[in-house]
């Protein structure tokens, strides 16, 4: 069934954070949505998943009901736009070049784990029951995180930085890879029963 919300673009939704004063980068966004929607908690909402994009009580005031349709319309055109990367088991980081700043790159790398998909999967709660296989995939996404953070420290910038280039396109592939073995072993066997609504 094609989705009633339609993404609106990476750009254009940039613009849109930044006038509701998010503080969370839209590449953080992307991922706690995708954590979300792979997450055990199944009374996740994404209107609880959209609240943590800002501090606490700090959720933007929707003057008029037209804001709030628009304002909830173009987070869920994202929402849906995950679940369609989900479904085809698709989620990939963007690629990084050498000429990046690799120091950002690496902590850009551990925020989109750690707060964004690990965030987004744990959903707010500690404890949930989930086989076995499935943690440790999942605990190794969080030394995966831990990894790009350590890396931090051996960037040179009078240096050309070479072999930590090459280890973070490793690391990449690694947390792409374990990613995705949690989509296809956990999540797309009951992929038709993870459709949420804003409600």
């Amino acid at each position: 069934m094609k989705s009633e919300n339609e993404y609106i673009g990476d750009d254009n939704f940039k613009k849109f954070l930044n006038h509701y004063d998010c503080p969370t980068p839209l590449d953080i966004v992307k991922f706690r949505f995708a954590g979300a929607i792979c997450s055990p908690n199944t009374d996740l909402r994404p209107t609880d998943v959209i609240s943590s994009f800002w501090p606490e009580n700090r959720t933007p005031r929707l003057e008029t009901k037209k804001e709030a349709e628009l304002f909830f319309k173009f987070f869920m055109g994202l929402w849906d736009e995950m679940f369609k990367l989900i479904s085809k088991n698709n989620l990939t980081f963007e690629k990084v070049d050498k000429s990046d700043d690799l120091k950002e790159v690496c902590l850009n790398r551990y925020d989109i784990l750690e707060q964004g998909f690990l965030e987004g999967f744990w959903g707010g709660m500690d404890n949930v029951k989930i086989p076995a296989f499935i943690a440790e995939i999942v605990d190794s996404v969080s030394k995966m995180a831990m990894l790009y953070k350590s890396m931090i420290d051996k960037i040179n910038p009078d240096k050309d930085n070479n072999a930590v280039f090459q280890a973070i396109i490793e690391c990449d592939k690694t947390a792409e890879k374990s990613i995705g073995f949690i989509i296809e072993h956990y999540v797309l066997p009951k992929i038709e029963d993870l459709k949420r609504t804003v409600n």
